[in-house]
């Protein structure tokens, strides 16, 4: 198993290029499913979540050609297999993905209830009901999620009980199957989420209220899709955070390309509260450094709000802050299982249900710790920058999943640091 050896106490320097965004990458795959024409996907990060994707449309009978790291041609010649098993759901959420697209093409599909990180309840049972609501008949049977729709998907109000970002990929994708006219309130309105609306209305699905909480849809009837022939990844907003994250704990001027800032709003807000120069062109951002690091309050919440995915790197950066800073987490339950490895180093972080108190000022300190989630093992190397010494990370798979070449960015921003076997 691989670790992760940091040398802390370096500023940074230079910059260095966002790769596309792997949550806005996982729905688009997915949406292959429903196209006539192969289709080319661009910008795609290398990462393992990816190719975790690639591997379970291949198992239903896909034609994958990887044209190059970041580039794949998907050919959907004829499905044989609508069953995503167990054995690759089981190691990321995402997967839950094909559900739409499979029951709204093929009219049946057994998808295994998901895995993944463990921050938290996350439930499938808001995709369900949306999909009984527009006459699918499901059931669970040994773990899988067995649903029917033999007439098709017929059109439906839906309305969320809260906001889900995979539940409303989902939907959005069997409604561009669907009989009629799909109304979803309560959407999500996530970047990500509005590159898919956008790349089905390229493809002919017409489509109302894209980028809002409420849209309308006017399905195809059950009938495949002429998807762009070439579909361009957007850049990762929650990667281009992280490593600003990281120019602000080193106190640091770094300079990311390939970036979308207008994807930043709420990131960029607290980094300049926090005290941070940030200047920006079309699609890159400058970080500088500061005088002195002010002390921040932060809740998380659905975009354009900030995000959870961002809670563990601020977590870190409050570690270096003057006073307290208060994080309360608002979306998941279990998101605060990388406190106990910053106390490792030497954070003084107190919990309180959902609510972390923060006193900066506390030299951190080199230390072997663990990851146990993807963005919690990005906070971990983020305080192992401006620790004394060594940090060891160990269970990086995590790292993997999300973030591509991290060891090799960092390098080139100045950082020592280095992959090693345990």
């Amino acid at each position: 198993m691989d670790f992760l050896c940091v040398e802390g106490g370096k500023r940074l320097q230079g910059s260095i290029n966002i790769s596309g965004a792997k949550n806005a990458a996982l729905p688009l795959i997915a949406l292959s499913l429903l196209s006539k024409e192969q289709v080319t996907l661009h910008n795609l990060p290398n990462v393992v979540d990816i190719k975790t994707f690639f591997l379970l449309l291949k198992m239903l009978g896909c034609e994958v050609e990887f044209l190059d790291t970041h580039t794949t041609t998907l050919r959907i010649p004829k499905i044989h297999n609508t069953k995503a098993t167990y054995d690759i759901v089981r190691k990321m959420r995402a997967s839950i993905l094909v559900l739409g697209p499979l029951l709204g093409r093929f009219r049946y599909c057994e998808v295994s209830l998901p895995g993944g990180c463990a921050i938290g309840a996350r439930p499938v049972d808001l995709h369900i009901k949306a999909l009984e609501k527009m006459g699918a008949k499901i059931h669970i049977q040994g773990g899988y999620i067995v649903a029917e729709a033999k007439e098709g998907l017929k059109g439906a109000v839906i309305n969320f009980d809260k906001i889900t970002v995979t539940g409303s990929e989902n939907i959005l994708m069997a409604a561009a199957m669907a009989k009629g006219k799909t109304k979803i309130i309560n959407l999500a309105k996530e970047p990500e989420v509005i590159q898919l609306c956008e790349v089905l209305k390229a493809s002919g699905i017409e489509i109302k209220g894209i980028g809002s909480d409420e849209v309308e849809i006017y399905g195809s009837g059950g009938e495949a899709l002429e998807l762009p022939s070439n579909i361009y990844v957007i850049p990762d907003r929650i990667e281009a955070g992280t490593y600003l994250c990281a120019g602000a704990i080193t106190n640091s001027q770094i300079t990311l390309h390939q970036v979308n800032p207008s994807h930043l709003g709420a990131i960029i807000s607290k980094l300049e509260e926090i005290g941070f120069k940030l200047t920006f062109n079309q699609d890159s951002i400058t970080i500088y450094p500061t005088s002195k690091f002010y002390p921040f309050e932060v809740s998380t919440a659905e975009y354009p709000g900030f995000p959870t995915d961002m809670q563990a790197q601020f977590m870190a950066l409050a570690t270096q802050c003057e006073g307290a800073s208060i994080i309360q987490e608002r979306l998941f339950e279990n998101r605060f299982m990388h406190v106990s490895e910053l106390q490792r180093m030497g954070a003084s972080i107190s919990l309180h249900g959902n609510m972390a108190t923060i006193n900066g000022g506390h030299e951190l300190l080199g230390a072997d710790v663990m990851a146990t989630d993807l963005r919690a093992s990005s906070a971990l190397v983020l305080a192992a920058l401006v620790a004394k010494g060594k940090t060891n990370i160990h269970r990086i798979y995590h790292l993997d999943r999300g973030y591509e070449k991290l060891e090799e960015k960092f390098s080139k921003l100045g950082t020592k640091i280095i992959r090693d076997k345990e």
